[in-house]
Order: C-alpha cells, then structure tokens, then sequence
C-alpha cells in the first residue's frame, strides 16, 4: 500500500505525529509541510478562482468575435476554475487535523475531476499548438478546417478522452482508517494500488506517458514545424495569438515537468528494487505535486502580463482586448485564403496591400491570372490611420 498522492493534490496529508489531547478532542498537529500546503492552496484558490472567472467573463462578455485560440482558452479557463473549488476541501483536510471528514466518495470524485483537469489543459494546449502549425504551413487546410462545428467536436472530443482517461484514478485512492493511539483513529485519503507493484507502476508509467509524453512530443513537433517554416518566410508576423500559447506552454511545462521526472524516478526504483529511490521520490513528490497543483491558477496571471498594454485604454475590457487581437490574425489570413489569387504569403499580401493604400494605388498579385488586380479605394487620412492601428494589433 503506498501514502502517496495523485498528480494534482498535495501528498502533505499524512498522518503527523499524535497528540496528548482527549480522544473526543483530538487532532493533529500542523506539521511544516502541511503548513506549505495550507499557503500553497490559499494563493491558488485566491488568486486561480477568480482569475480564471475574470477570463471566463471577458470571453463571454467582451469578445465580440472568438478566435479559435480564444474558445480553448476559454475551456482552459473553465477547466482551471472548476476544480479550484476542491481548494476548501483539502484546506480543510490540511488545517482540521481530523483526517477526511468527507466519505469515501468525495475523497475518490475531487482526485479523479482534478485527474480531469490535467488532461483536458495538456490536450487543450496540443490543439492549440496544431492549430498554430496549421494556419502558418497549411493556410488553406486550415481554413477549410476552422469551422464552428469541427472545433466544438474536438472539443467535445478532449473532454471525453479526458474523462476516459482518468478512470483508474479512482481504482487508486482509498479512504483509509489509521489508528494514532489506544482508542482514537482517523480516516485519511490516501492512495491505494492493492498491494502490488505492477499497479504502482502501470499508474504512474500511464499518467507520465498520456499526460506528459505523447502531448509534448505532439507540442514540439509543432513548434519544431513552425520555426522551420517561419526562418524560410519572407515576412514574419508576430501575433498576440502565438505568444499566448507560448507562454500557456511554457507555464504548463514548468509546473508539470517535475511532477512526472518524479514518476519517472519512483518507477526506475520500483523496477530496479532500490529502496532509496523509492524513498527519495516519494520524499520529492508532495513538493512537486504542490507546484503543479499551482498551474490551474497561474494563467490569468499570465493573460494580465500579454494584455498590459491595452489595461490604460480598455480598462476591465483589457482581456477582450488582447483576445481580439487573436482574432485579427485568423482574419487576415482568412481573406487571403478565400480569394484564392495571391501565391504569395499572407504575410508579404498584407504588407503590400497596406504599402498599396498608403500610395493609393491598386497592385497586383502575384498569381497564375496577372489581370487579376486587388481593387483598393483611395482613403482619407482618418481610415488609413485605423487602419494603420489594425496592422499594429495583428
């Protein structure tokens, strides 16, 4: 039977040392790892919960147009609220010192919807990477794709394989009594893998290689793919769009990483006998599992400091602000790829059509027609400075 805990939730709730304190009294003291625990869930909840609200709120509220980054971030969003509510149970669990006052079906539910959370942010940010790679290598696959009813299937598709792959969390967490003294035991909600090595090492070689392998392996060559595309590109756009992802990646990987190497460490231990790995995984891992549990409220933290520069002129509608700038990028590409006249990047159409307006004379692209000509109207000074402004946001 082994005392430690699932990928989202600290393993701080151990039984601590017992008490002098009457059996009808009794409680365990806070311990210094508890007490990390107890700050930890407090930031996250504090900061995490309404963050993620305030995210779900201004793509409600104050997008006019989503992007398909926009709708994934707003799942993300709702992902990371939702099980930020489990926070006041395992303070409770923490502070109490009374063990899981909860039954056993919470203890193996708020596991498993935390279990959820994992899968549903990793593949969420593996469509969003494949989105990326579609709309800068294949522009017109990726408009042919970029449709309402396709995005809500894979969608609808993440978080069925999420909840499918959760299931043996639950097989894996038990409500266990633990006697502390003569008369006195508590109940604690602990993991449980029936005795067997085999069940150790198949959980967490299963969640290391589902929530951790396969998706960064699908996230890097999409980048990969990206990089390589853009260094041969003539123009580059640097899109709000991008640099979103980019940042949800990198937080991603920086909370979750350790987590998994802990895995990784506490299977090599498992396969090789050696009790001192064994014990310095398990040593390692309520750290790391409280580092990743963090990861559900770090993102609105990171939406703050990409929309910063419209907080001055957008006030509370900063976020929507940033958000349509996501979705300025899909629109320009998606004129060009309708024509179906420029042979040319989206990117260099773009420059030289704005290059054609200042002048105010029409150009021609690119293309097998040549009589084909883009038709621009002459512009007073106040259009072209708007226009100006939406090159700038995309």
């Amino acid at each position: 039977m082994a005392n430690t805990t699932n990928s989202t939730f600290p393993s701080l709730l151990q039984p601590a040392s017992s008490s002098s304190s009457s059996p009808g009294s009794f409680s365990l003291p806070i311990s210094t790892s508890a007490l990390v625990g107890i700050v930890i869930l407090t930031l996250a909840f504090v900061l995490g919960f309404p963050g993620n609200l305030f995210v779900v709120w201004s793509v409600l509220c104050r997008v006019r147009k989503r992007s398909v980054t926009c709708l994934l971030v707003l799942n993300l969003a709702a992902a990371d609220a939702f099980v930020l509510l489990s926070a006041p149970f395992f303070l409770r669990y923490l502070a109490g010192g009374r063990g899981w006052e909860f039954g056993s079906a919470a203890c193996k539910l708020v596991h498993y919807l935390s279990n959820v959370n994992m899968y549903v942010s990793i593949y969420l940010i593996c469509l969003m990477s494949m989105d990326r790679w579609l709309a800068v290598t294949r522009p017109f696959a990726s408009q042919r794709l970029r449709t309402k009813r396709s995005l809500l299937g894979l969608l609808l598709g993440v978080w069925v394989a999420a909840f499918l792959l959760s299931l043996p969390m639950p097989f894996y967490r038990s409500n266990q009594t633990k006697v502390l003294k003569a008369n006195v035991s508590l109940k604690f909600c602990l993991q449980y893998h029936w005795d067997s090595v085999g069940h150790q090492i198949f959980h967490y070689l299963f969640e290391t290689i589902m929530g951790c392998l396969v998706p960064f392996s699908l996230v890097t060559t999409c980048y990969s793919s990206i990089v390589c595309r853009l260094q041969t590109a003539k123009f580059k756009r640097k899109g709000q769009g991008s640099r979103l992802i980019l940042l949800i990646i990198c937080a991603f990987a920086v909370f979750w990483l350790p987590y998994h190497f802990v895995n990784i460490i506490e299977v090599a231990g498992l396969l090789l006998h050696s009790e001192p790995v064994i014990k310095a995984a398990k040593v390692a891992r309520p750290n790391v599992t409280a580092f990743a549990y963090f990861s559900s409220s770090v993102n609105p933290i990171l939406y703050v400091f990409a929309g910063s520069s419209h907080i001055r002129q957008a006030g509370l509608s900063f976020m929507g602000k940033l958000f349509e700038a996501t979705n300025s990028e899909s629109r320009t590409s998606s004129t060009f790829t309708r024509s179906g006249r420029s042979s040319s990047s989206p990117d260099e159409t773009s420059a030289l059509q704005t290059l054609s307006v200042r002048l105010a004379k029409p150009f021609r692209s690119k293309s097998k027609d040549r009589n084909d000509s883009v038709d621009i109207k002459v512009v007073n000074e106040p259009e072209l400075k708007s226009l100006a402004t939406d090159e700038q946001l995309e």
